[in-house]
């Protein structure tokens, strides 16, 4: 399945240079450029409060954008640099990359895991410990996939899933490529046995004891 590509909507910036960068700021505007491919650098501006609830929400420079300019024709472009105040941490300027359909790209493909109900260690009592909810994937872009799928039907205490293990959709790659690395494994259920709970009781009643004679102790002595 492919993912939905985001709308990145922008405007046209009029003027180049330090000074209408800062006029931008000024207006509530982030200055920014889009360059690569064949085209011109196109210089831009997103309003401050929209592109900075999309930083805060994740994932921004590892997310393929339809970027949309009036008076040009829509073109997909990654996020290469968001630069900030020193000391206030707010973005003051952003770098687009133009690319093709045909284009290769780096992006962070979240997991999807699917049939716990017939995973037999889960119906053990045994916990899914997720290691990487998303895997960096080298991909089309123009052919993005959603998400990648494990099965966990049949695994058992102390399977372990890696990236091997799962069947990635043709083209698609992972970009870590000298260890067969972990994605999730099923974990023994780490709780108290009866035992455990019992002499833990056990010692708490003592504790209590002792506590309760201290008193008469040190009244004797002073007698």
């Amino acid at each position: 399945m492919a993912k939905k590509i985001p709308d990145l909507i922008a405007d046209e910036r009029k003027g180049t240079g330090k000074g209408a960068a800062r006029q931008a700021r000024r207006d509530g505007l982030v200055p920014g450029v889009v360059y690569g491919g064949s085209a011109d650098p196109l210089p831009i501006t997103i309003p401050y409060n929209r592109l900075f609830k999309m930083l805060k929400s994740g994932g921004f420079l590892s997310t393929l954008f339809n970027l949309k300019v009036e008076g040009h024709d829509d073109v997909r472009v990654v996020c290469r640099d968001v630069q900030r105040d020193v000391v206030k941490d707010l973005p003051t300027h952003l770098d687009l990359l133009r690319l093709h359909r045909d284009s290769r790209i780096n992006m962070a493909i979240h997991v999807d895991f699917i049939n716990e109900e017939e995973c037999v260690g889960l119906s053990k009592g045994g916990v899914l410990t997720i290691v990487r909810p998303e895997v960096e994937l080298n991909v089309l872009a123009g052919d993005i996939p959603d998400h990648i799928t494990v099965d966990l039907a049949g695994l058992d205490v102390g399977d372990t899933i890696t990236i091997s293990s799962i069947t990635l959709p043709e083209g698609v790659t992972p970009t870590i490529t000298d260890r067969d690395f972990v994605i999730a494994n099923v974990q023994a259920p780490t709780v108290a046995t009866d035992e455990d709970d019992a002499a833990d009781a056990e010692a708490a009643e003592g504790d209590a004891v002792e506590g309760d004679e201290a008193p008469a102790e040190d009244g004797a002595s002073e007698e």
